[in-house]
């Protein structure tokens, strides 16, 4: 008969480093809110528009992204049409499919947006380059992005 297989708890300074992750994580999603809130947008819209300022993107790329069902990014995508933060237009390699896409005024806001994000700037501004470069590429490292 198999035994059945423990799981080691982490260690204590495994815990620290999830906590303090969870940590920025909330401020992170905290401050978003706010920015969000003053441009009139939810934290979904606000996402959503962040998205859109980088490329245009089918809509249902844009539900796997914002991990969430296809018709309420038509519902999000709707809203921010109507403010003329975001247009839909034929994507150029499939003229069936529809592509969202921030308009000069979305990606106005979304530059607006990033800008206000300060909780991480002055700790990271005492960071040498070095010491960035390393908290970067060992986040890249945990997220399994290529470093």
């Amino acid at each position: 008969m198999a035994t059945p297989h423990k799981t080691r708890r982490p260690d204590e300074l495994t815990l620290e480093v999830v906590d303090l992750i969870g940590s920025v994580v909330a401020r992170y999603h905290e401050e978003y809110e706010g920015a969000a809130a003053e441009h009139a947008l939810t934290g979904a819209q606000a996402r959503l528009l962040s998205l859109l300022a980088l490329e245009p993107l089918p809509m249902r790329k844009l539900a796997q992204r914002l991990r969430c069902e296809p018709s309420n990014v038509t519902g999000i995508v709707d809203r921010l049409e109507t403010r003329g933060l975001v247009e839909r237009r034929p994507d150029p390699a499939d003229r069936r499919v529809k592509l969202a896409a921030a308009t000069d005024e979305g990606l106005r806001v979304a530059r607006s947006l990033r800008d206000s994000l300060r909780f991480a700037r002055e700790p990271l501004a005492g960071l040498s380059d070095e010491q960035r470069l390393t908290l970067r590429d060992l986040l890249r490292r945990m997220l399994g992005v290529d470093v």
